[in-house]
């Protein structure tokens, strides 16, 4: 069952159960109003023989009563003996009979006669001689009544007509959208294809469904070509080292190489392209992968960490990494992410610095920037340095993957902070980044 017949239904459903409530509220109102009139007109006739020379006061001599046409009238005296009044005998029940005798309370009740039902009401005469009955036709109540229920029922019916049509047009209306998104979201299953349109007019639920879908296509197909890019810039990076591979190997298959020299700058070639090549697969891994995300923050002391990271450097290179730092700031961090997104600022600034000089890593604040001696970074690719596989023109015979600085700034502005390059004074480059300010516990 599709959610428009759920609609229809439901609103059908509803409207029954509102045109049932208010028929049997309306029937029983009118009922009651109808009966409480007989009622009404049964005491006033009881009254009206209750005076001076009424039944009470009556001697059964076959007089008859003269008052409203449609009453019956008749006296049960002290021995239980009938007397209709106006032609027809009412039926008597032994309460009658003990009321007629003993006296007591008035009764009212329903009773049928050859004539169809009747309210009849026994009142004890004052003399406590007897009672006297006065009974009205209900015929006409339920003639009344009758043609009501048969209203209601057509009501019924009626309203239960325009409410399924109703229900089918504002569930056209409303799954309308609902039925294209269901249309667009099959579409993509079966096609693949991320390029599609998605319906998103509207403000309400079903608006903001669209939109969001809209939105996930969007991310998806983002993903996508960064995925498909990302193989590609892979396969372009991979190129280089593999065919220096290739021809180094070729080269000691030959058996031409007889020079020791010759051969260890062959297997030291060897060793640094494999060295590159195991670097880019783990950076790629670790764009691919992504897991920078699933660390939790702790507090985080900035200045401390870019101590370590410079220490590690210094061990690894052997060059001198100064560290300059104001007093120590706690901030709420990812500390392995930062060490990585600092750590690449740092070898990033030794493998472009050839001057053998010190690499200044300065922490002031929530500032952190790291300056070399090397030959700068031209203005017009400062924009582009933290892209993916980037690589300038200069930097193309240096090693290197292209993926440091776009690691560097995931890592950033996943902590909601931005990357920055500028010149050195004196020559040479420095990048860094400011993260936002967070005092950790």
């Amino acid at each position: 069952m599709n959610l428009r017949t759920k609609f229809v239904l439901a609103l059908v459903g509803i409207s029954v159960l509102a045109t049932a409530a208010i028929g049997i509220f309306s029937y029983r109102i009118t009922r009651s109003e109808l009966t409480g009139e007989v009622d009404s007109s049964l005491r006033d006739a009881v009254l009206q023989l209750q005076r001076p020379g009424g039944a009470d006061r009556f001697v059964p001599s076959g007089r008859s009563f003269r008052g409203r046409s449609d009453v019956m009238v008749q006296v049960l005296d002290g021995a239980g003996d009938v007397f209709p009044l106006t032609g027809a005998q009412l039926p008597i029940s032994d309460a009658d009979r003990e009321l007629a005798t003993g006296g007591g309370d008035a009764l009212v009740r329903d009773v049928a006669t050859d004539g169809g039902p009747v309210r009849m009401i026994t009142v004890p005469l004052r003399n406590g001689s007897g009672a006297v009955q006065v009974a009205r036709s209900l015929v006409e109540t339920d003639q009344v009544l009758s043609g009501l229920r048969r209203r209601i029922v057509i009501a019924s019916v009626v309203v239960v007509g325009v409410a399924a049509a109703l229900g089918m047009l504002l569930a056209r209306g409303l799954t309308r959208r609902l039925v294209r998104l269901t249309g667009v979201a099959e579409q993509v299953r079966s096609t693949r294809s991320l390029d599609v349109e998605v319906p998103v007019a509207g403000r309400d639920e079903t608006g903001r469904l669209g939109a969001a879908f809209q939105d996930m296509l969007s991310s998806l197909a983002r993903s996508r070509d960064d995925q498909q890019r990302l193989v590609q810039d892979v396969g372009h990076e991979l190129r280089t080292p593999l065919t220096s591979l290739r021809t180094n190997v070729f080269t000691l298959r030959r058996g031409d190489v007889v020079d020791p020299a010759v051969r260890d700058r062959v297997l030291d070639d060897i060793d640094s392209e494999t060295q590159e090549l195991a670097r880019l697969v783990d950076e790629v891994v670790e764009v691919a992968t992504d897991r920078r995300g699933d660390e939790p923050e702790v507090p985080v002391d900035l200045g401390d960490l870019v101590e370590r990271v410079a220490e590690r450097a210094r061990q690894r290179s052997g060059r001198p990494v100064v560290v300059h730092r104001d007093t120590a700031l706690v901030l709420d961090g990812r500390p392995i992410a930062l060490e990585r997104a600092v750590g690449n600022l740092v070898e990033n600034a030794l493998k472009f610095d050839d001057t053998g000089g010190p690499i200044d890593v300065t922490c002031e604040g929530t500032r952190v920037e790291v300056a070399d001696r090397g030959p700068g970074i031209p203005p017009d690719e400062r924009a582009l340095v933290f892209e993916r596989f980037h690589r300038s023109d200069t930097a193309r015979s240096r090693p290197g993957s292209g993926l440091g600085l776009s690691i560097v700034r995931e890592i950033v502005e996943r902590h909601g902070g931005r990357v920055f390059v500028a010149d050195r004074a004196g020559g040479g480059a420095i990048v860094g980044f400011v993260l936002p300010s967070s005092t950790g516990g």
